[in-house]
């Protein structure tokens, strides 16, 4: 039975459901319906012939993406559960795993995860002769999240450090330093934080191999394996 979207969306819902083609950016506070409108335009997409298995969607956890897939079966059929689904960074992982050369690191990367991140910067931050006895000196934690701030947005280290983290205005140089460090750190041994996963997948799609999106998911599918395993 066809799905009633007039019905079950509200206008502004409605349009980016029915968007089939160019991109389409949902702003949106929380509790609006941003999850409805996935689910909804997965179903939509199925039932306007798309191949479900050339349809890729990610969130930021498994859970949500699995939630997501079984809510549009729900709503239309079983065919929506043949989506694959995951988090961004499974899916960074996994083109990386094959492409990281491209973008000048290793395929065999392997991966921090926030303690060993923050003893990598704090092992650069005691290499580089910074903090020792100052006890005003910010902690490993604090500096990977301002590195991690300015990596994730157009703010550079002075500026996430002015606007949230004032107090550690005098060491804004230092911190620079440590970034610096930090990332050269990473490339000498092969090692990634989260953040590179997605920095890393964003300069790899963005290069001149634009086709790479669409060979990955095809080749998958010829191989007969999950794009994403969970």
């Amino acid at each position: 039975m066809p799905i009633d979207y007039k019905k079950e969306l509200n206008p502004a819902q409605l349009e980016a459901v029915r968007m089939m083609e160019g991109s389409c950016l949902v702003i949106a506070g929380a509790g609006s319906g941003k999850t409805r409108i996935l689910v909804y335009r997965v179903a939509h997409l199925v039932e306007k012939g798309v191949d479900p298995e050339e349809i890729l969607l990610l969130t930021f956890t498994r859970k949500s993406a699995q939630e997501m897939l079984s809510r549009a079966s729900l709503i239309l059929d079983e065919r929506c559960k043949k989506v694959s689904g995951g988090t961004f960074h499974s899916f960074a992982n996994m083109v990386l795993r094959k492409y990281a050369r491209r973008v000048g690191m290793p395929n065999n990367f392997t991966i921090m995860d926030q303690s060993d991140a923050e003893n990598a910067v704090n092992l650069v931050r005691k290499n580089l002769g910074f903090g020792g006895g100052d006890k005003k000196f910010p902690r490993k934690r604090a500096i990977l999240n301002i590195i991690s701030k300015s990596v994730n947005t157009p703010h550079d280290i002075s500026l996430v450090i002015e606007s949230e983290y004032p107090h550690f205005a005098e060491h804004a140089e230092s911190i620079k330093k440590i970034k610096r460090s930090y990332a050269e750190y990473k490339k000498g041994k092969g090692l990634f934080d989260y953040d590179d996963l997605l920095v890393y997948l964003k300069k790899l799609l963005s290069s001149k191999i634009s086709w790479l999106l669409a060979m990955i998911l095809r080749a998958s599918m010829l191989s007969g394996e999950p794009i994403l395993k969970t």
